[in-house]
């Protein structure tokens, strides 16, 4: 079987340890007489090395332990009947995740994939107090999601510095492996700014840490107690740890948590384009003397690179000053930058340096929860979309929509595409984001998607959650 990254939520046996080896150094003596005529720097190189003193991390899990939360899922799901024919009976789920307290009255970090369409979602302390949990947004494209429980007073984790860490370096991950709580596993930065298929813009932190089933969504510390990522995904061909795991980068995931927690959903910058990276070969090939920058593969017509001149072949070596060693330096950058702002992209181009100005374009992702006011579970749609440009809408020949721009598991099972431009949800048009999540929220159950591919308009069908003042009226009838 081939090996493949893997999303942890879950698990329900077994648990891992650590076993840390001291290598032992063994002296021979020398012969009496050949020892009196040594010369000083001969019994100085035979002289054993001095070990370094293993870590200590009982401080440290003393201190940040109780900034740990555990976090259970409960979904409703559907499942066919033994013979395959409809209609579909629903059934209970349940899974268990990790998470951090960010602030002191209740907000709490995790994986978006430990929460995804989640309809009870709970939250218990280190001092196993229990809390219902609400969701108040997530972010599919970085696998982030932020919780609110009722609670004030709460100690809160330490922000670091994910730019100080240092390959080779001790970390430390405190979860809930397959359910057993306040686990503490140990291991070293293995590299920074991995990328994984799926994941352009997230630059991964690549740990030997053993990760679970179970540890989704909880934190990665350093020796200094601080939070430096959020331990989301491992690579396995078994489905459980190999010896790599890779965290999200918690300055990432700060950004991310501050528009979840502002407007419930994140908008990015964007430029338009599909990058790969600069291997050796082709670095020779353009002329460069290192590889190193991303290399434009595809423009995206009308958008912000091909406004501003980026062409296909283009090598970007800076974005506003800032390197780009990884290719998903370049998109990560750019998503920083707020919509309507302007950056200068230093280009390899006919091996000669360029400089462009462009001006950022917004993707915003759909798949998020509700107002931090209502305890809504996420709106499955699993898609980020942006509003059409005004060349765009010529070109569909449509007055408004949406223009899907990336689809997860969830979105594909559906029929939508990327490439597809989103025209009406239960037949109310839509052209933006919040007026597709207002839509979201006055229906529900089995809804229909009107979708334009190419010249041809189809209809999705989507199962989306039913709102809020629904649910609580059948909890009232007797």
């Amino acid at each position: 079987m081939l090996a493949s990254v893997a999303s942890l939520a879950t698990g329900q046996a077994a648990v891992r340890g650590i076993l840390t080896a001291a290598g032992l150094s063994v002296c021979l003596a020398a012969p009496a007489a050949q020892a009196q005529t040594a010369a000083p720097d001969v019994l100085q190189a035979v002289r054993p090395p001095v070990a370094r003193p293993e870590p200590d991390f009982t401080r440290l899990v003393k201190a940040s332990g109780n900034t740990v939360v555990n976090i259970g899922v409960a979904r409703e799901a559907l499942q066919r009947r033994q013979n395959g024919a409809l209609p579909q009976d629903r059934v209970d789920e349940s899974t268990l995740g990790s998470g951090f307290i960010v602030g002191a009255d209740g907000y709490i970090l995790t994986n978006a994939h430990v929460v995804a369409r989640g309809s009870a979602i709970s939250v218990k302390l280190n001092d196993r107090r229990e809390f219902k949990a609400r969701l108040l947004g997530i972010d599919s494209i970085s696998d982030v999601a932020l919780l609110k429980i009722d609670a004030t007073g709460l100690p809160v984790i330490r922000i670091g510095d994910p730019a100080r860490i240092e390959v080779g370096e001790w970390v430390l991950a405190i979860g809930a492996p397959y359910g057993f709580s306040n686990s503490v596993t140990a291991g070293i930065v293995s590299a920074k700014g991995r990328t994984l298929p799926g994941a352009d813009y997230m630059p991964f932190l690549q740990t030997d840490v053993p990760i679970n089933p179970g540890n989704s969504g909880g934190p990665l510390f350093n020796m200094r107690g601080e939070v430096i990522g959020i331990n989301s995904r491992i690579y396995s061909n078994s489905g459980g740890y190999q010896g790599l795991s890779f965290a999200i980068p918690i300055d990432v995931a700060m950004r991310i948590k501050e528009q979840l927690q502002a407007k419930g959903y994140v908008t990015r910058g964007r430029i338009g384009v599909v990058v790969q990276e600069v291997s050796q070969a082709l670095a020779q090939s353009f002329g460069l003397p290192k590889p190193a920058g991303a290399l434009v593969s595809y423009v995206a017509p009308y958008g912000a690179a091909a406004r501003g001149g980026l062409q296909p072949g283009d090598v970007i070596l800076k974005v506003d000053r800032r390197d780009v060693v990884q290719s998903a330096d370049a998109l990560s950058y750019v998503a920083d930058r707020t919509p309507g702002e302007r950056v200068t992209v230093q280009i390899w181009r006919s091996r000669a340096l360029q400089t462009l100005d462009m001006s950022v374009d917004a993707s915003e992702t759909a798949a998020l929860a509700a107002p931090q006011q209502q305890a809504q579970p996420e709106i499955p749609l699993g898609m980020t979309v942006r509003s059409l440009q005004p060349q765009e809408r010529t070109l569909f020949k449509v007055d408004g929509g949406l223009l899907v721009e990336r689809v997860n598991l969830t979105a594909s099972r559906t029929g939508v595409k990327v490439g597809d431009v989103v025209l009406a949800l239960n037949g109310q048009s839509v052209s933006t984001i919040e007026g597709l999540l207002d839509v979201i929220r006055q229906t529900g159950g089995s809804s229909a998607l009107l979708v334009q591919r190419g010249t041809t308009r189809l209809f999705v069908p989507l199962e989306l959650p039913k709102p809020v003042h629904e649910e609580t009226q059948t909890e009232l009838d007797p």
